[in-house]
């Protein structure tokens, strides 16, 4: 019994190391390749990388940074990643969020006088709804008309963006009407936003005392982080969702509801990026104008793959990005390397991620053998029943 233990003890370990290595190789020499870059321009690396690290977590600030920058990135990542479990490619996370952003927002500026246990929770699923919709019409035109979630997400990134813009619109001097969530005071100075969202509706703050403007969302983050991971690989809709992204067809001898499956599961996704965009919208910027969506949701993408779409790796994928971001100021004034040198090591990140066989060339690694995979597969499925 001791030696089966070790045994499978050994092969997990293999597992996450063999799991995790493609993805530091991809930052080591995503990295360096940037580092080559600096040189070319006559900046000092290490100075620069150095920079960023302080930058990322040297300080108390700089560490609630770090930390607001990840809490949407945890959410879309988990967005794209949860789809991806179901073979479907989730690019409309931008789109969800926004939706999220603007269902949450017409719900935290409205309803006054309703108690705070109430109105935040109200609020935040009213978030969930609006990103949960949208990511369901993607799913629904593929198992409907056969459209290909990728056109579908990308077109409704488009829609959402224009909605967004709309509901906020400032208004004219030819007549055109204030968007409904306009700020009336706003739209007198040719501002497009929404009025703040009101006290019961934000997210509280957390540790204000030690954290500067982090807040609960975090939490809710890592929360639904572990709630994703039970989804998937601790219930049979879980189950289901994984057997139709291995094996569409495989699924439907089984018995699996395949359309349906697909629909409930872009919506899962798209709720969780109208969740990423929920927090944010209450808990940091407490209204909406559409200079402060960026670009988190395309974020995801990145995150999800960096993090081999699994929520652990989502997770610490994003505290990743968020330190990168988080520091590039920092790293800036350190050394006077422009800032926009970490997207150069964010798309080398994700190059090599999506083609590990540069990384394999570059390291000379060999591919794991047919009896490897099958050995750390069984192992993987082990353990997630334990």
């Amino acid at each position: 019994m001791e030696q089966s233990k070790r045994i499978k003890l050994t092969s997990i370990l293999t597992l996450v190391l063999r799991t995790m290595r493609m993805p530091l190789l991809a930052i080591v020499t995503a990295l360096l390749a940037g580092a080559l870059v600096m040189l070319s321009s006559g900046d000092n690396p290490l100075v620069a990388y150095w920079g960023l690290l302080r930058g990322a977590v040297g300080s108390l600030p700089a560490l609630s940074q770090t930390i607001r920058k990840a809490t949407p990135f945890i959410l879309t990542g988990l967005s794209v990643a949860f789809a991806f479990k179901a073979g479907l490619f989730n690019i409309g996370a931008s789109g969800q969020f926004l939706m999220g952003t603007i269902f949450s927002v017409a719900v935290g500026v409205n309803f006054a006088g309703l108690p705070a246990f109430i109105h935040m929770p109200l609020a935040v699923l009213a978030g969930i709804l609006g990103g949960a919709l949208w990511g369901a019409i993607a799913g629904w035109l593929k198992v409907w008309k056969g459209a290909h979630e990728v056109i579908t997400t990308i077109m409704l990134n488009y829609i959402a963006s224009l909605f967004a813009g709309w509901t906020v619109y400032a208004g004219g001097t030819a007549g055109q009407k204030p968007g409904p969530l306009s700020d009336p005071e706003a739209a007198a100075r040719a501002i497009s936003e929404t009025r703040d969202v009101l006290e019961s509706a934000r997210i509280p703050q957390l540790f204000p005392q030690v954290l500067d403007r982090v807040h609960w969302g975090i939490i809710l983050a890592l929360l639904m982080a572990l709630l994703i991971w039970w989804l998937l690989w601790k219930t049979t809709l879980g189950f289901e969702i994984r057997t139709v992204g291995q094996n569409l067809h495989a699924a439907r001898y089984a018995g699996i509801r395949v359309g349906r499956t697909m629909v409930l599961s872009m919506a899962i996704a798209g709720g969780l990026a109208g969740l990423a965009g929920a927090v944010e919208t209450l808990g940091l910027n407490y209204k909406f104008a559409p200079e402060f969506t960026g670009g988190v949701g395309f974020e995801g993408i990145t995150i999800a793959l960096l993090g081999q779409t699994h929520p652990l790796g989502v997770v610490l994928a994003s505290f990743l990005m968020g330190g990168l971001y988080g520091g590039a100021a920092k790293m800036q004034f350190d050394s006077g390397v422009d800032k926009q040198i970490i997207q150069v090591v964010q798309a080398l990140v994700l190059a090599f991620v999506a083609a590990p066989e540069i990384i394999r060339f570059i390291y000379r690694l060999r591919k794991p053998t047919r009896e490897e995979l099958l050995q750390e597969a069984t192992a993987a499925a082990s353990w997630s029943e334990e």
